[in-house]
């Protein structure tokens, strides 16, 4: 290719590499016309639990429009949750 390519620095968090690949090109990193194909079949994303304590009415709406959904109420919350985060 003869482009010579820029080093990835060390991350202390992935929440500074998030905010580093936010800012940068990749092309200027990474050769990916090298790049292969990978699989983590057992790769699962990192969760923890909370507790919440809404009214059950409230609760009882959240059952109810996730039965029209067909998905479980718990991840029609974190659906709900992380759109609004993004929104905002």
């Amino acid at each position: 290719m003869g482009r010579k390519l820029k080093a990835v620095p060390k991350f202390r968090s992935e929440a500074e590499e998030r905010k580093f690949w936010q800012t940068r090109d990749s092309t200027d990193y990474v050769d990916w016309q090298e790049a292969k194909r990978v699989r983590f079949p057992n790769l699962k994303p990192s969760t923890t639990s909370i507790s919440l304590r809404p009214p059950v009415a409230l609760l009882e709406r959240i059952k109810v429009e996730a039965n029209k959904r067909d998905v479980p109420y718990q991840s029609l919350i974190k659906t709900w949750l992380s759109a609004k985060v993004e929104q905002d």
